[in-house]
């Protein structure tokens, strides 16, 4: 039986230390505008911190990085249209070049070896060990009976303060509320059409080529009015780093998607409840089943435990209340410190490499809420962003598709 520490949870009604911006205009790249001119000095942080980790994990120079950046550009404008004049804004608004906006989005391929090299195709490319925990809690879960996703950030302790919470509005799309690293257009998040996501690291990037970077695949999947759409997001595009996906919808549904530059594996909830950590749970990849290690081995007890402690929901669970003191106290749990789902500084490793729970989650697809602590979920409160996810279109403002009445009668 795993034991879990109890604790007190206040409830703040607004997110006071963290960066919350709207994003409202209408064009792309005034939209991006926006966003620069109101997290330049996050961004310029940002960029200061990679510009130094991705040249350690690549072995280039970030001027040369930042040559090579564009090749990009072809494979994202064919699959996001209207993104890198969100990028350019962004440049326009921070005082950076494109490039270097670019590079952010796309850390995550950076940050895992050279992209632009040659590779085998069987030769795993991971070299760090950051990880998250996701999940996702439907309403057999739960005894309140609603529809729950969340998650522990567990990122670089250097880039913590480079964190913004972002609503975007776009015309013909559902409202986005997310949390990214200053810079980046698409992470963890959320839209007004009941549709949140959760992204974890598999460490596995055997692909060869550059595919589009994992930023652009997670900002299409929170711009889809519905599941089937955001599976064709993910299952319609290449990509050279593997990715953990966690989608979950206020009707009470969830998949979790373990992509890779192959073939992709899925799982389902249990019993309503669905966790998934950094290492590869549906299936191992061919390419490199023979020699396959978690890149992050604290996924192996993270999982588990987080799936415990939130089991609790099930008898337990019976207001509001209740269930966000049983996320807390499972997202807080200190088992085999500091690297523990809620992750803390580990000083026996290289000053870059050390990770830390940066940002919890926890969004009530039921009610729309959005809540996140600014820091360890141990020692910081769940606050509420300033927006409510149903303060946008629905899926009734969609446009040019008709809704089931509709299209029983066209069809009848």
């Amino acid at each position: 039986m795993v034991t879990f520490q109890t604790s007190s949870v206040h409830w703040s009604d607004s997110v006071s230390q963290l960066i919350t911006i709207d994003l409202t205009a209408a064009d792309a790249r005034e939209r991006g505008r926006q966003y620069g001119e109101a997290a330049r000095e996050q961004i310029a942080r940002s960029v200061a911190f990679y510009a130094e980790s991705v040249a350690r994990a690549t072995g280039l120079p970030w001027q040369e990085i930042l040559d090579r950046a564009p090749a990009w550009v072809p494979v994202i404008d064919g699959y996001l249209p209207d993104i890198l004049d969100e990028l350019r804004g962004i440049a326009e608004g921070a005082g950076r070049s494109f490039e270097e906006i670019l590079a952010l989005n796309s850390r995550g391929e950076l940050t895992k070896g050279n992209p632009f090299a040659e590779a085998d195709a069987t030769t795993d490319r991971s070299t760090n060990d950051d990880g998250c925990t996701s999940f996702a809690m439907l309403p057999q879960a739960n005894a309140l009976g609603r529809v729950w996703a969340g998650q522990n950030w567990d990122l670089w302790d250097g880039i913590a303060d480079t964190i913004v919470v972002l609503r975007i509005a776009q015309p013909g799309k559902p409202a986005i509320i997310c949390h990214v690293e200053a810079g980046q257009v698409g992470r963890h998040g959320a839209n007004s059409a009941g549709l949140a996501l959760n992204a974890n690291g598999l460490g596995a990037g055997f692909g060869t080529g550059l595919g589009v970077p994992g930023t652009f695949v997670r900002r299409k999947v929170l711009e889809s009015w519905d599941m089937h759409d955001a599976l064709a997001a993910i299952f319609g595009v290449r990509q050279s780093l593997s990715s953990n996906l966690l989608l979950t919808h206020r009707d009470g549904f969830a998949i979790d998607v373990e992509t890779t530059p192959g073939r992709h594996g899925w799982m389902y909830p249990t019993e309503g409840l669905l966790v998934h950590g950094n290492h590869f749970q549906s299936f191992i990849p061919p390419q490199i089943e023979q020699s396959y290690k978690p890149f992050s081995v604290d996924s192996l007890y993270r999982t588990p435990r987080v799936e415990e402690g939130l089991s609790r929901a099930r008898v337990d669970g019976t207001t509001e209340e209740a269930v966000q003191n049983i996320v807390q106290t499972t997202m807080s749990d200190h088992f085999s410190h500091p690297n523990a789902v809620c992750q803390h500084v580990d000083p026996r490793r290289h000053e870059l490499d050390r990770y830390s729970t940066i940002v919890s989650s926890l969004v009530d697809l039921t009610t729309g809420t959005y809540r996140l602590t600014p820091g360890l979920p141990c020692s910081n409160s769940y606050q509420q962003a300033p927006w409510n996810l149903y303060d946008g279109p629905g899926p009734e403002d969609r446009p040019h598709v008709p809704g089931p009445a509709q299209a029983l009668a066209v069809a009848g």
